[in-house]
This record gives C-alpha cells, structure tokens and sequence, in this order.
C-alpha cells in the first residue's frame, strides 16, 4: 500500500479590519466600573465588538459562530445584551466576561428588532419571517409566538405600566397586542407606506412613526379607565386589558366585540405630523431612555434631533402662542390644539453632518443635560458627539472617531511581506501595513484608488498599481510616498515582481505589458537616495491585459487578456510561445507553480483550468465556484491552491489529483482577493463586508472522505424541512427543527436505556435473592461511563422537543419525574416538563385509569415540594433583609439601591410642593 498524501487543515484565526458592519445597530453599553457614555458595541460580522470610544480600542469581544449579527440591545440594568443574527437564532451575553450562556431559536429568518421590557425579564424578537415572539429571559424559554403581520418586523415595543405590546412592519401597519390573551386588538391603518420605526413619548401617552415619506406622525393614545356595566343588559363586562364576554349569543357578532375592545382597551387617535428636512424614507429613528430626545436619520448625511418639551416648556409655550393668536385669531371658538399644533411639542435641536451617509444613531442622555449621540456610517466608521441640550443653540461636539482599525471602501489588493510578519491592504483611498501577530496598524498612507500591490525585497517599500494607470511607491519607515510614476493610460489591473527580484512588470486596461526595474537615485530635496523604477520594455497586445506573471524559473511569461485566452511569451526575447484557450469569460487571475510546470487559471465563468506548461494541454477543468473566481494563488513549493470567489468562499485544491481538498467559510459578501505568507502557514483574504481574515495552517490532517461526508450532511440538513407548525393569531414560541427532532430521538433512547437498567436490576435482585446473596452495589451503565454520565440541562428547544415525543414514552417519562420530584433534583426544570406535557396530552393522559395513580402521586409531591422550596427561599429572603437592617443600623448607611430610590421620592414631593405654591399663587 502506498503513502497517501496528508492534506493540513486552515482554520480561522481572527477578524480585522471592519469597525462597525453595516447589518447591525449600533448601541451603547456600560461595562464594570465604566463610565456612562464610553462605550459602544457595533456588530462585526458574526461577532460582536465593545469600543472605548475614549482610546478608540477594542475592549472586548462576543464571539459569534457562524451567521451575521443582525440587531442589538442591551438589558435594562446594563448587565447583558441580546443578540440577533441572520439565521433567526437570539443569544444573551454577559458583559461582564462575554460569556452567552442563553440562546433562542424560534425565527425562520434574520432578526429584525429587539426589545427589553422595563425589569429584564421578557424579551420580545421581530423577524423577516413576520413574526413576533415573545421570550421568557428568566425560564430560558419562549411564551407564545404572535402572527399577523405580513411583511418584515421594523419595530416592536413593551409598555411599561401594561401587558401590551406595539408593533410596525414594512406592511404599513400597527397592531396592537394584549399579552394575556396573545390578542391583536387594534390595527393602525392611518400610513401609506412601510412604517420603518417608533418610538414612546410623555410617558407612553403619545407614539410618534417614521414612514417612507418625509413625515413623522404623532398619535394621541388614551388608556381607557375599567368599564363595568350590567351584565343583565347584554353587554360584555371588559376590564383594562382584559375581555370578560358575559352574553353567550356575541359570539355571532365577534367583529363587533373586537371593535368595542379596541376603544375599551384605548384609542390611539392621530394628533399631526412633523415635518423633516429630509425628503428620503425613516432609515432609523430612536429616542434616550427618558424619551425626552428623538434621533431620526434617513440614507443622506443628516441627524434630525428634537427635544421633547416638558408640560411647563408646553405651556410657557403656548402661552406665548394665545397671545399672538389672539391679535389674528378670527374665529373665537379655536380651540388650544389647533391654534397650538402638535409641532408646538418638539423643537429641532441640532443637526450633526457626519462626512458620510448614516446607517444607525443611537443616543444616550448624561448628567448634567449632556446627550451623547453615537453615528455607525456606511463608511466602516463609527462617529460620536456630545452636546448640552439644555442651552438655546447647542453646538455637537465632534469626538474622536474611530477610523483607524479599518478601511473606507473595500480591500481590493493583499500582499505578505517576505518574513511573514507583516500584510499589507490597500482601498480606494488608503493603504495600511498590519502587523499580523498583534492586528494592529502599523502604518496608514493616503492613496489613489489601489487595484494591485506588493513588498519590495527588504520589506522597506512598497508598490501600488492605481485604477487611473499610476505606479505609486511608499517608504514604509517614514510613511511617505516617494514617487507617483505615470506608468500607463489605464487601469493597472497586474503587478508582478521578477524572480530575480531586479523589477516588476505591469499589465494594463491600455492593452500594453511594460517591464520596470529598481533603481536608486539621488533625491533633490533631502541629497538621499531613494528607490524608484525605470521603464525598460514594452510588449504590445491586442486586448486589455487583465493579469500578467513571471515563471518562477524566469523563462516565461504569462499574460491574461480581454478576449477570455492567456498568452504564454518567452522572458528574454518576448515572442509568443502559447495560447491557452478554453474560458468562456475572461481570466480574471492565474498563477504558476513553483517548479513552472503548471499554470491554474481562474475566470469569470466560474470554472478554474489547470494547463501544462510545456505543451499548453488542458489537464483538468474543474466548476469551482457558484460565481466568478476572484483570486488564484499557489501554496509556495507546492501544487495545491487556494481560489477565492463572489459566492463568499474560499477553496483550496490539489493541482495533481483535481480535488477539492477543503472550503474556508466565514466572509458574508464577495471576496475579493487573499495573499499567502511565504512559508504557507498564513492566508489573508479580504471582502465586500469590510472585513480581513487571517487563517493558519493548523497541524491537523484532512481526511477528504470524511470532508465530502460533511459536505453533503450539511446540505442535507439545510434542505430539510420539519412540518407541522401550528397556524392561528399566537402559536408556540419554539420551532420544529431537525436538532429537535434529534433531541426527541434522544429522548427516547435515554427511556429505553433506562427500561434495559431497570428490567436488569429487578432480574439482578431476583436472582441474589432465591439464592441467598447480598445484593452487590449497582455497576454505572457502561453507555452513560463513555458519555461521562450526561446530566440533565435546560435547553431553549425542551418543549419543542417534548412535542415530538411520541405518546407511548409520556407515562414512562412521567412516572421517572415522580421520582425525580421525591428525591429533591431538578425540581423547577420537572415540574416545568411536566406541565408541558399534561397540557399538550390532558385529553390521553385524563382518560388512562393505569396513570391516575401516577398523576394522583405527582400533585402531592409536586405540591410539597414547591412548598419547600418556596419556604426556604422565604426563609432566605427574611435573613437577608435582617442582615441589611443589621448592616445599616450598625454603619448608619442606607444601600446605594435604596438610597437612589428614596432620594428620587424626595425630589417629587420637592415638586409636587412647588407646582401648589405657584398654583396658589
């Protein structure tokens, strides 16, 4: 048997170069021991990152898994934040060590919106998937699942003082939901078009939309006291929030009750409109946590802030308004509202201009009258400012933003330096040198629009090829540019250095190939020399020159054109040696390998063909992406390659055996070029999403069997589809997946094992007995000893999971929690299971004589125990607060929780006395 050849797994290494991704909001957080206003989390890609706006730094990572972030929110009390991403998939990080120990999975598609209630302990999620579920934070589970919406969720918000909830969608509507009964009891039909956000004001009496037009709505909402009528007169007995039908014969006239609950809950009536100055749709439109500031921004470079005047600005300002109303006013019967309107409400506070388009603000409100406002741009730039809301001409105090971790435009051109120490990335504007080891920039020079690159030998300068046909050289030491050469009449789309490391050639859109070699000269300004490059030949084409590179034995040359062939010269005397035809499309790259035996060539018709060099035959043709093939580059000293495309992913393949030896995932938009690092153990790529990733090459083997095995189990479960979902207005929180389908099988497993135990322990007994043995200690299931005895864990997908389960295994199951409830473990989680399961089987389970006994047996040690343990945690309770009492009459010192709340009790009574004594007055 002969040796196999061992392939070497590339794994991700880390994420670099984006600031703040697009997808996401941006928000701000608090962090132990630091102040409020310092720092803000963006996403960035999977991951989510926590700046210190302060230093500009990077303080601290959520590391995602797979899918883009999509939507954030911290919690209430600062502690935590909810993460949405793409797959529709909810997890809850800690802030203090950015650990995710809580993870939802109820969403078909990409989380939409976000939102805490006023404790932290329920969390409602919108999707594209036009739903809204609603989670339990505390249980780690879903409540229900609220359906009617019929286009993307853009918003959705608690109300503090009642269970409802209001949502918007792209649908153009507001609903209105009663939580106790899961309920859609109002629909708002007053918009034309997609209502893309809202927001609570005046302590959540009035709600202001932002739509696709220039208007931001206002509406009055009035919250209807309890209504109580006789029942005798037929009528329906409805309390707030809550619908008690009395008369049996409404149920013919169900439209109409529906009716009298949306004005007996409240009525939400439209009070005006404000005018923006931007003309463009609501792209984000948010308010401060007091609700007295609203941001509001549409694709343009503008933030619109109003401030929410207070009841006594209102009136000040309305009085001023009667008395010039007076002197015009006409019609004596005008009423306040009309004369005053409800722009009177809001005054426009200041309008920050960022340089570029915005994509998300949020703001937060500071001591002192001080609003921070954070701006996350299109640029891969994230923007804050401060300003005294207080004043009469507030003037935003730009902060320094964060630009330095990242690019403006995206990375078109990668390259290594020679010790594998240093990548350089070069963009439209800019080109930056990393050092690989710790990520950080190194150096950051102003460019043109950069389309190649590479490092001159001794890593101290560097060449860029420009869109408008410029070779441009930089002195990394000093971060200089020494040189701009006009070197052709069009885009440098190829530079390649020469094997002898003496110069480059260039290929360019002006269908020219010139040949340039190293030279120091005198500079005039400083008497130094310095490096520059002197044109020595040019080989003429007949098509644009899209690639062009040197045979490592310096004896060909190969040059990519236009018309979809690659034309093959010899070095030294330029003639044409071979024309390599086959691509449909252009060839967008190609490389040669490092014995200049073969040459792989990538083109725009998705497909990558390896050629002989000897005698221009095709050896493979091989479909390598879904679009067109961006970037090819050989592993130095070897004949495998890595290609990357626009169908987001990378490939590495052997040029001998035409294999797909594994696929490098990660990158959400196109990518669009990689460098290798000399000694192969690096590979740098970079994409559309902003973003450059480093892999390494680990020392683990790649077995390609068990890689195509992979291949098509992941495709296998991504086509499948689990069916059965419950259709109606509110629906179970959960979704049927085949993660849950599997935790059902293993469900059942687990029971059958447990059957086999049990059936051995009671034939084991049996047998010890007749012949008079002692009964030997039980031996550990030899299953359960090679899991490492797996024990029991609370997951988001329990109930789903019961679901599944079929019924024969529930009486099983249920007397298995008899036990468990006796012996004291787990308590809350069975109990928990176990009303799950009497609600989805009553009718099965009321109606088995075999399980009265068991149900009979669970009510009374369920009931006892939970008695315990509220018992003790009573117990406990007490203790601690005699324990405060004790601490404070010891130290004389109130806890600060206390301290804040009475103080807060203090100052309105302070105002309640003052509002009497000028009312009096």
């Amino acid at each position: 048997m002969g040796l196999t050849k061992q392939y070497l797994r590339y794994v991700a290494s880390a994420v670099f170069g984006v600031i703040g991704s697009q997808k996401a909001n941006i928000t701000y957080v608090t962090l132990r021991g630091g102040e409020k206003g310092r720092y803000v989390a963006v996403a960035a890609c999977e991951h989510v990152f926590i700046w210190d706006v302060r230093k500009g730094e990077k303080v601290l990572i959520l590391q995602g898994q797979k899918h883009e972030v999509t939507f954030l929110c911290p919690s209430p009390d600062g502690v935590h934040i909810a993460v949405g991403y793409e797959d529709g998939a909810v997890r809850i990080f800690s802030l203090l060590n950015g650990e995710s120990n809580v993870s939802f999975n109820g969403h078909k598609s990409a989380v939409s919106v976000i939102h805490y209630d006023a404790l932290g302990a329920r969390l409602v999620t919108g999707s594209k998937d036009t739903d809204v579920i609603v989670w339990d934070i505390i249980n780690e589970c879903g409540l229900y699942r609220l359906r009617g919406h019929k286009d993307v969720i853009t918003q959705a918000l608690f109300l503090r003082d009642k269970n409802l909830l209001v949502t918007c969608s792209k649908d153009s509507f507001v609903k209105w939901w009663d939580l106790d009964t899961q309920h859609c009891f109002k629909t708002m039909v007053g918009h034309r078009s997609e209502v893309w956000g809202m927001v609570l004001l005046s302590q959540e009496s009035r709600l202001l939309t932002g739509s696709a037009d220039s208007e931001l709505r206002a509406w009055d909402i009035n919250y209807l006291e309890e209504v109580r009528k006789d029942s005798a007169e037929g009528e329906p007995t409805v309390k707030k929030g809550k619908t008690l039908l009395v008369d049996d014969d409404e149920e013919d006239n169900k439209e109409d009750v529906d009716e009298s609950l949306e004005e007996r809950i409240l009525s939400c009536e439209k009070a005006g409109s404000i005018l923006r100055e931007a003309r463009d749709r609501v792209v984000s439109l948010t308010a401060d946590r007091h609700a007295r500031v609203i941001a509001c921004h549409g694709n343009d470079s503008v933030l619109e802030l109003f401030t929410v005047l207070s009841e006594e600005e209102v009136q000040k300002k309305m009085t001023k308004k009667l008395k010039k109303a007076k002197k015009k006013a006409t019609n004596q019967g005008s009423s306040l509202a009309t004369l005053f309107g409800i722009r009177g409400l809001f005054t426009c506070t200041h309008h920050p201009c960022p340089l570029s388009p915005l994509r998300w603000v949020d703001c937060l409100s500071c001591a002192g009258g001080e609003l921070k406002v954070a701006l996350l741009l299109q640029n891969n730039t994230v923007e804050t400012y401060s300003l005294k809301t207080s004043h009469k001409t507030p003037v935003a105090d730009k902060t320094a933003p964060l630009t330095l971790g990242g690019h403006r435009t995206d990375v078109r051109t990668l390259a290594f330096s020679s010790d594998n120490l240093a990548v350089l990335s070069a963009s439209g504007d800019t080109v930056k040198v990393w050092n690989r080891s710790t990520l950080q920039v190194i150096r950051t020079m102003a460019c043109e629009y950069a389309l190649c690159s590479l490092f001159v030998p001794g890593d101290r300068q560097i060449i860029l090829g420009t869109k408008s046909g410029k070779l441009q050289i930089f002195e990394l030491g000093s971060g200089s540019l020494l040189e701009t050469v006009d070197a052709h009449d069009g885009a440098v789309w190829s530079i390649c250095l020469a094997p002898d490391q003496r110069g480059i050639i260039s290929g360019s859109a002006d269908k020219t190939v010139k040949f340039w070699e190293f030279e120091l000269v005198k500079d005039k300004e400083t008497s130094q020399k310095r490096l520059t490059v002197k044109h020595k030949r040019t080989l003429q084409l007949e098509e644009d020159v899209l690639c062009v590179k040197f045979s490592p034995d310096h004896r060909l040359l190969a040059v990519s054109l236009l018309d979809c062939t690659v034309k093959i010269f010899y070095t030294d005397t330029l003639k044409f040696f071979l024309s390599l035809y086959g691509h449909k499309l252009p060839v967008l790259c190609l490389d040669i390998s490092h014995d200049s035996t073969i040459i792989a060539t990538g083109s725009a018709d998705r497909n990558v063909k390896i050629w002989g060099l000897d005698f221009g035959d095709c050896h493979r043709s091989m479909f390598a992406h879904d679009d067109s093939v961006m970037f090819l580059q050989f592993v130095p000293k070897t004949h495998l390659f890595f290609t990357a495309g626009k169908d987001k992913k990378i490939k590495q393949w052997d040029a001998d055996k035409f294999e797909n030896i594994q696929t490098l995932e990660g990158h959400h938009r196109e990518v669009w070029c990689l460098a290798i690092s000399p000694n192969g153990d690096h590979l740098v790529s970079s994409s559309h999403d902003k973003s450059l990733r480093l892999w390494e090459r680990t020392r683990e083997p790649i077995i390609l069997e068990e890689e195509r095995e992979m291949v098509s189990d992941a495709f296998i479960r991504s086509a499948s589809q689990v069916p059965g979902e419950t259709q109606g207005e509110a629906a179970p929180a959960g979704k049927k997946t085949v993660e849950t389908v599997k935790a059902a099988e293993r469900i059942m497993e687990a029971l059958e094992l447990y059957k086999g135990e049990t059936r051995k322990m009671e034939e084991h007994r049996y047998a010890c007995e007749s012949a008079g043995k002692e009964l030997p200690p039980p031996q550990p299931n030899p299953i359960l000893v090679a899991f490492g005895n797996v024990s029991v864990r609370e997951t988001d997908e329990l109930e789903v999971s019961l679901l599944v389960l079929p019924f024969p295994y529930v009486p099983e199951l249920l007397k298995l929690f008899n036990s468990y409830i006796q012996q004291g473990l787990e308590v809350e989680l069975v109990c928990r299971c176990l009303f799950f399961l009497l609600k989805i089987h009553f009718g099965q389970i009321s109606s088995n004589q075999m399980l009265l006994s068991v149900i009979d047996e669970l009510r009374t040690n369920t009931l006892s125990k939970v008695r315990e343990i509220r018992d003790v945690m009573g117990f406990n309770s007490a203790a601690l607060q005699f324990l405060q009492r004790e601490i404070e009459s010891k130290e004389d010192v109130m806890f600060f929780a206390d301290a804040t709340g009475r103080l807060e009790e203090k100052k309105k009574k302070r105002r309640k006395r003052e509002r009497a004594v000028l009312t009096i007055a």
